[in-house]
């Protein structure tokens, strides 16, 4: 064995033993007559002093990052650091042995508070992650994994592991396509969820299914989504409501987030908030709940305005308590947020209500008397605020100050501290219109719409709701699910509304097509990321933080050189023939 203890484990108790380390060097100094090393493994830092004159000579030639392995006595530090478990003991080094000789010089620093540019700690990753708050990170992923499993196996959950290689389906995002060198011309398609396979494991009698599951979409990379792969805790159950997949969700996320913080966390029942209420009370379907600012609509109050900018347009107003103190650059700099090409505002209004009742600045001249009093009486417009409006066209003008309120949440400092708020949303539309106009699936089309058949023969398809939810931690999606429809005719006639024949859904999903022939049971389920869970645990803003590979901004794994060019053989085994030189 290369060590008989670990470099975080000793301590006074263990003064006089002989002990072997392994581990990399953090830190090397030379003080002439002593040289100590700061020798550092996963569990911790060990002071190693070389004494000996030979081992000096050998010790001179060692550099930071290289692997070695020592042996020697364990004694009391006669200057003891406190802000380390190992700071009372130090071990005289009687052989020291290379294990992995590192470079001289290395691409970055790695436990520093030095910015590195993010791309050259991708190259590097195999370095990046001996950083101690990365590496703690994904020993952090690892634990949440295991206490997610043991609660699942606890409540009665059945884990199971679902194919990869899959069929092409509609599922909201572009599909990696995998082709098939045994049938020319054909493709796999990584799953973008396991939807399928768990509805036909309900259809197969399981009664309750889990897996931590990977999934594929090509889509572009956020700060909160690592581009390409993610992982949810995936679970289905037979003969269950929306409500009993609530109780699952309730019970497991809060036990998770509560066993790895100190910070204070919502305990269901959880609020629930249907779909429309929070697009018009937080202009977002995944609401912040830690920042008290409100949208409200004021359209009717301005409908005899003077105001050019106000006129055939939906006004949405935030009313910001102690608003008013700020000066004119806050405004300004406010007005610069809302007019940039990612928020997409033509321009923000605004006025202050001052601790005199006398309303100033922006656009105080058309706050008239009658205006002000309704403001006052309906929207809570109070003295020392300030409000702010968004005029556009209804759905835009909700978009926009949605992004207004978390934006003046951010800059005012007005989001709860060391909290985790946690929320439903439901009742989403079951269709949406597609930018061509035409009637498409707004969640996910596997979805049972509420009022069953009668609401898709009779209603306006964008009046009708779907058992469909999410579930918001913190202003982010943390959670989706739905109660699935297990009907095969009222699932042909929800495709027939989206546009798909019969033909259409026999080919594209034709095992659940199949399947639901033969005795299915109602089922629901939901799948909570993984990954967002665990950044949001971590207290990290970015998601590659919380993954031990992941890829970049423009999808590149950096580490790997993938995505990479293949040889001609390989194309021509697959039955690709090569289109860019």
């Amino acid at each position: 064995m290369y060590r008989t203890k670990t470099c975080g484990e000793l301590r006074i108790k263990n003064v006089g033993e002989q002990v072997e380390l392994a581990g990399w060097i953090q830190k090397i100094r030379n003080l002439g007559g002593m040289i100590f090393i700061d020798l550092r493994d996963e569990f911790g830092i060990t002071q190693i002093v070389v004494n000996d004159e030979k081992l000096q000579e050998m010790a001179k030639e060692l550099n930071s990052e290289s692997c070695i392995h020592i042996d020697g006595k364990i004694v009391e530090r006669t200057n003891k650091n406190p802000k380390i478990p190992t700071g009372e003991i130090e071990v005289i080094a009687n052989n020291i042995e290379v294990l992995g000789k590192c470079k001289n010089v290395l691409p970055f620093e790695i436990n520093t508070d030095q910015e590195v540019r993010e791309d050259l700690r991708l190259e590097y990753r195999f370095l990046d992650l001996r950083n101690e708050k990365l590496h703690n990170n994904i020993l952090l992923r690892s634990k949440i994994l295991k206490a997610m499993r043991d609660k699942m196996d606890e409540l009665g959950f059945t884990e199971i592991q679902t194919p990869i290689l899959a069929n092409s389906s509609p599922e909201g995002a572009r599909d990696y396509l995998v082709p098939s060198r045994l049938n020319p011309g054909e493709f796999y398609a990584l799953p973008q969820a396991p939807q399928q396979f768990k509805q036909l494991l309900m259809v197969a009698g399981f009664n309750k299914y889990y897996q931590i599951a990977p999934c594929f979409r090509d889509e572009d990379p956020r700060a909160d989504r690592a581009p390409g792969e993610f992982y949810q805790l995936d679970f289905e159950m037979s003969f269950a409501t929306q409500e009993d997949v609530f109780k699952i969700i309730e019970e497991v996320v809060p036990y998770t987030f509560e066993k790895f913080t100190n910070w204070k966390v919502d305990k269901g029942p959880f609020l629930k908030i249907p779909y429309r209420e929070a697009m018009e009370k937080y202009g977002i379907d995944k609401p912040d709940l830690r920042n008290p600012l409100i949208i409200q609509d004021v359209t009717k109050v301005f409908e005899n305005s003077d105001f050019n900018a106000f006129k055939g347009k939906t006004i949405k107003a935030i009313v910001v308590p102690d608003g008013a103190k700020q000066g004119r650059k806050f405004f300004d700099k406010m007005v610069e947020f809302a007019t940039t090409d990612d928020v997409g505002a033509k321009g923000l209004a605004w006025t202050k209500y001052e601790e005199t009742g006398e309303v100033t600045g922006g656009i105080a001249k058309f706050i008239t008397p009658d205006i002000k009093e309704e403001l006052e009486k309906e929207f809570g417009l109070e003295k020392n605020s300030a409000i702010f409006f968004v005029a556009d066209e209804f759905e835009k003008a909700q978009k926009i100050a949605g992004l207004v309120r978390i934006e003046l949440g951010k800059r005012l400092d007005l989001l709860e501290k060391d909290v985790y708020r946690f929320c439903f949303i439901v009742d989403f539309p079951m269709y949406e219109l597609s930018d061509e106009g035409t009637i498409d699936f707004s969640h996910n089309p596997f979805s049972m719409p509420q009022g069953g058949m009668e609401a898709l023969e009779n209603e306006n398809p964008l009046d009708i709701l779907a058992y469909q939810y999410d579930l918001v931690c913190n202003g982010y999606e943390m959670a989706s699910g739905a109660v699935r429809n297990h009907n095969p005719e009222i699932m042909i006639k929800a495709f027939e509304i989206a546009g798909y024949k019969e033909e259409d859904v026999k080919t594209r999903f034709g095992a659940l097509y199949n399947a639901f022939q033969y005795g299915t049971p109602p089922h629901a389920g939901a799948a909570p990321g993984i990954d967002r869970m665990i950044m949001l645990i971590a207290n990290s803003q970015n998601i590659r933080e919380i993954i031990a590979f992941p890829k970049n901004k423009r999808a590149r794994d950096l580490l790997m050189r993938a995505p990479s060019r293949v040889s001609d053989q390989q194309l021509k085994d697959v039955h690709i023939k090569r289109d860019v030189p």
